[in-house]
């Protein structure tokens, strides 16, 4: 369900992705708001579960994680009650940083970040080999970061 957004909304939320350290004052002086009005919109852009959090974006390298690797897993059976255990497991697994359930050949795709191959492979084995309902897994290797993040296009429609 679509939220109704006016130009102020769309402007803080494009701002807030860019950067959510962003002061009141600040946002205020982009918008011609004042900062109250602006911490009143930003309070309700939040109770209507438009922002849904603030993160911190981290570099995997210098915190020990450099691998990333995207798993396309399918399943043995697709009942609802099948698919909401591995989704459960899933976002359950720090090391699952994504978890997409998709129509096609693939029943998921996981986006999993490892210090090493020995630590991916300590994954698989939790996610993948214990679990008999995963029928396969197909795991691609990420060879360089080109473009990364969670920016989610905001613009007014009619």
């Amino acid at each position: 369900m679509r939220e109704n957004l006016d130009e102020t909304d769309v402007t803080l939320l494009n701002e807030l992705q860019r950067n959510a350290r962003q002061s009141l004052d600040e946002l205020a002086a982009g918008t011609g708001l004042s900062p109250a009005t602006i911490q009143r919109r930003v309070r309700s852009l939040r109770e209507r579960g438009v922002l849904t959090g603030d993160i911190a974006l981290v570099d995997p390298l210098k915190v020990g994680t450099p691998m990333t690797f995207v798993v396309m897993v399918e399943l043995e059976r697709e009942r609802l009650d099948q698919i909401d255990a591995f989704t459960r497991r899933a976002q359950r697994d720090s090391m699952v940083q994504q978890c997409y359930y998709l129509t096609g050949e693939a029943d998921f795709c996981l986006i999993c970040t490892a210090s090493d191959m020995n630590d991916f492979e300590e994954l698989t084995k939790r996610l993948f080999f214990e679990d008999s309902n995963v029928r396969r897994f197909r795991t691609s290797v990420v060879m360089g970061r080109k473009k990364v993040g969670l920016q989610i296009p905001v613009a007014l429609r009619a």
